[in-house]
């Protein structure tokens, strides 16, 4: 059976866990990192399983399960998100990796290749919500500041009924997106009430950190690092879909189409069920 490694260690700012899942038997195939932000290691439980003939690293996020934000350092934003990345594939010592990051994690993946060009052979990067390359990005960048402080006033549940609402909404944001009455939290099933928690690293971390990330393109495109964006078929015209196109067309390079939504790879991981069979086996396709 393959064995799996976990480790825990300090970078400014964080301290960070991370697993190896080694394969059962020797592979020539490249070791493959699977990321997400703020989604951790065990929203990828599923996709790792489909993958026994790598050694396949994961990892929690700072402020995610396992991983946690001391205050001492930089606040985690994709740059510092991926320079952790880079410490772990160095420890790890297998490089140079493939690359799978989703959502958030994808975002964190360019700002990986733009740091440390060496890193990553392929980078395949699922949904990145990067505002930074749409027409509609002012709105936006709104948006999400909305979030962060609509969450800062009232919790958990008022915070994430428009982050759910933004996520959802399909197609450009129209300039009066803000305008529109706030949602209730009610209907995705989320509490009214504030239960005083804050620190949320999708709410918190994410909504003040991936809004304005300006990518150095100049950068990126210099890297030997092969990118693929890539979109859910069944996405539509979703933020994170949107946000796969439009750095294809940035990079000019042709997206990937890939089976289901934005949570795909999921099988009951979260609560969520997606179409886990089909995505690894896309998934695959693209790595090889």
């Amino acid at each position: 059976m393959p064995a799996t490694k976990t480790v825990t260690f300090d970078v400014p700012g964080a301290v960070i866990t991370y697993d190896v899942h080694e394969p059962a038997e020797p592979s020539a195939a490249r070791p493959l990192f699977v990321v997400g932000s703020p989604m951790g290691a065990a929203g990828f439980t599923t996709l790792v399983s489909h993958f026994p003939d790598r050694t396949v690293v994961t990892y929690d996020p700072p402020g995610m399960e396992r991983s946690t934000v001391t205050g001492t350092g930089p606040y985690p934003d994709p740059m510092t998100r991926s320079a952790a990345l880079h410490t772990i594939a160095e420890a790890v010592g297998l490089g140079p990796y493939d690359f799978f990051g989703s959502s958030g994690g994808a975002v964190d993946g360019l700002a990986w290749v733009q740091q440390f060009p060496d890193d990553l052979a392929l980078a395949v990067l699922h949904e990145p919500p990067l505002p930074a390359v749409l027409p509609d990005r002012d709105v936006l960048v709104a948006a999400m500041d909305d979030i962060l402080h609509t969450y800062e006033a009232h919790g958990f549940g008022a915070g994430m009924a428009k982050f759910l609402a933004l996520v959802m909404a399909q197609g450009e944001l129209p300039a009066d997106y803000l305008d529109q009455p706030a949602p209730d939290p009610g209907q995705f099933g989320l509490p009214a009430e504030d239960d005083g928690k804050r620190g949320d690293p999708l709410l918190d971390i994410n909504m003040r950190t991936i809004p304005r990330w300006e990518p150095a393109f100049d950068a990126v495109r210099a890297a030997a690092t092969r990118i693929v964006p890539a979109y859910g078929e069944d996405s539509a015209e979703t933020m994170a879909a949107r946000g796969a196109r439009g750095l294809a067309e940035e990079l000019d390079v042709a997206p990937a189409v890939m089976p289901g939504d934005h949570g795909a790879f999921m099988a009951g991981e979260y609560g969520q069920v997606g179409k886990p069979d089909e995505f690894a086996a896309s998934l695959r396709a693209l790595l090889t």
